[in-house]
């Protein structure tokens, strides 16, 4: 059995550390394991129902609901903008909530991760994250946790890839999302 993880990034920044995170986790994905990195978040317009219509959703929403519908599970990874989640990944996770009750997160599980500058590694914005996924219909994975302090200082001459403590705790984390996935209630 072929796991795909889709995963979308809450920065828009190209040298952004969680992206770097998220490259780092398409690299460590054990065999039978695909992590595909989302491109194309800045694209989607912001949330907006009447652009929200059948036959015409805007091509940038309806790719990322291609996409996570054809994914197992939702790997986010969520830097942390003034205490909570960036406009970006919001964004995302409400084109994906919709049409109500019928989304393309509706109870596929989701795992939220990410580094921040501070000392708690954006721990905030990861609980915004999670908040908004289940209310959005995701099925968040509250036991799968990663949040990386420090990340200026940490990854300024270090690629998280780089960093045996980081790929050790990523590897953990997506291996045991693969887990849960191949268990036969996962879904």
């Amino acid at each position: 059995m072929s796991v795909r993880i889709l995963a979308l990034v809450g920065s828009l920044r190209s040298g952004s550390h969680n992206r770097q995170l998220a490259e780092a986790a398409v690299k460590l994905a054990p065999a039978g394991t695909d992590v595909a990195l989302y491109e194309g978040l800045a694209e989607i317009p912001f949330y907006n129902e009447d652009l929200d219509v059948e036959g015409s959703v805007p091509a940038a929403a309806a790719k990322l609901r291609e996409a996570a519908a054809g994914a197992d599970a939702l790997l986010l990874f969520t830097p942390e903008y003034n205490g909570t989640i960036p406009a970006v990944l919001k964004n995302a996770i409400d084109w994906l909530s919709r049409p109500f009750g019928a989304g393309a997160i509706g109870g596929k599980p989701v795992v939220v991760v990410g580094t921040a500058f501070g000392q708690y590694g954006g721990v905030w914005a990861q609980d915004e994250a999670r908040k908004a996924v289940g209310i959005a219909g995701g099925k968040v994975i509250e036991d799968i946790k990663l949040s990386i302090p420090g990340s200026v200082t940490r990854f300024a001459e270090t690629h998280p890839a780089d960093d045996a403590e980081v790929t050790e705790q990523l590897t953990d984390v997506i291996s045991r999302l693969q887990l849960l996935l191949e268990q036969p209630t996962a879904a």
